[in-house]
């Protein structure tokens, strides 16, 4: 993992009675966010371990709400075997609640998530480049400005933090 990882405290044993959950959030849910969760998705059922984890996106903005991932995700996760079958939805401060991780996209996502919490949530929110074996400057670019080579950059990254992720958090599965 990369030095600036987060401290991930596991406060509850995962189980299938009790499973981990998980949001990622971008800026409009249809390409990063979406492309991190077919990606975790793909990698917790490649695992067996589907029935321990709970996994959504969201957008802080609700510019593109009930539309599915960018044609450019789609094509991109499909060329790597992953499905991205999400529809996009806006972020809510219940949201804060619900889920027990919470990963941004980027610094300006971060601020936005961190606006709608309290003290008690600052422990579940954190970065998706925390995450990353290369962080970088810590952000997971907007892919659009490198055209179709911007999303298979976006696929990358997201799919180290993902695995290294899942790796953290597999630790923590009693298995039955």
């Amino acid at each position: 993992m990369s030095e600036n990882t987060m401290d991930l405290t596991i406060e509850k044993l995962i189980t299938k009675d009790n499973p981990y959950k998980v949001c990622f959030v971008c800026l409009g849910n249809i390409c990063r966010s979406p492309t991190a969760e077919g990606i975790f998705q793909y990698l917790v059922d490649e695992r067996g371990l589907s029935d321990f984890f709970e996994i959504d996106s969201a957008g802080t903005s609700a510019y593109h709400v009930g539309e599915s991932a960018n044609s450019n995700s789609q094509r991109t996760a499909k060329k790597h075997g992953v499905a991205l079958h999400s529809k996009a939805r806006q972020f809510r401060a219940s949201d804060l609640d619900s889920f027990d991780l919470i990963l941004a996209m980027d610094d300006s996502n971060y601020a936005n998530i961190m606006r709608l919490a309290s003290d008690k949530h600052e422990d579940k929110v954190g970065r998706m480049r925390d995450y990353d074996s290369k962080p970088g400057d810590g952000q997971v670019p907007d892919p659009y400005a490198g055209g179709i080579d911007g999303f298979e950059n976006v696929f990358q990254i997201v799919k180290r933090s993902c695995e290294e992720l899942l790796n953290e958090l597999e630790e923590h599965i009693q298995q039955s």
